[in-house]
């Protein structure tokens, strides 16, 4: 098995992305065990970078992170060590062992958290609607498995609009058979009488 291993980020690099917000939803807290735990959104696939803001928030909900485990098909390059807020979390990856879409969280003596990893270029619907699924306390789906069900509605979001911009185009009517006679618009309102007499 190969991992690309990286530099650390450049401090440019986390504080620009440090700036923007964190984009993560959670299942309840005491709520039944899931598959997963939540979504994050990250805004690139620079881990390095893009861990400490996760850690930030974490850390205080579910005690201090120490590991983090990834499948190295959604992220180019894996450091092994990331510097966050007040230590340093060690990275690992597994190919086969996990699914590719999850980032595996595990604080030392607390527990372990499973997160459904949103792409970084998902459209806003898209990824509101993975993280809603994700962080429901009753879901049993798996990261990849949302994943697909995510990708299924979209199509069918986007054949619904290519139906509807035929629609509009064609003036919101239906399209004619070149046979059939035209219809007769329908009319509304009184017809005007016309004086007697005349």
């Amino acid at each position: 098995m190969t991992a690309t291993i990286s530099h650390p980020p450049t401090t440019e690099a986390v504080d620009r992305l440090s700036s923007l917000p964190l984009r993560l939803s959670l299942a309840p807290t005491g709520s039944a065990p899931a598959l997963l735990d939540g979504a994050w959104w990250p805004h690139s696939r620079d881990l390095a970078a893009e861990l400490p803001s996760l850690t930030a928030v974490v850390d205080p909900l579910w005690g201090r992170i120490t590991r983090v485990t990834v499948n190295p098909a959604q992220w180019p390059v894996i450091p092994r060590k990331v510097p966050v807020p007040g230590h340093v979390v060690n990275v690992g990856w597994f190919r086969e062992e996990q699914d590719p879409h999850e980032l595996l969280l595990l604080s030392y003596h607390v527990g372990r958290w499973n997160l459904l990893v949103v792409p970084p270029r998902t459209a806003p619907d898209s990824a509101a609607w993975l993280m809603a699924a994700a962080s429901d306390p009753r879901g049993m789906s798996t990261a990849s498995r949302l994943m697909e069900e995510a990708e299924r509605l979209r199509t069918l979001r986007d054949a619904d609009r290519a139906v509807e911009a035929v629609w509009d185009f064609e003036g919101g009517h239906e399209s004619r058979d070149s046979a059939a006679p035209p219809r007769a618009p329908a009319m509304t309102g009184t017809v005007p009488q016309q004086p007697r007499g005349r």
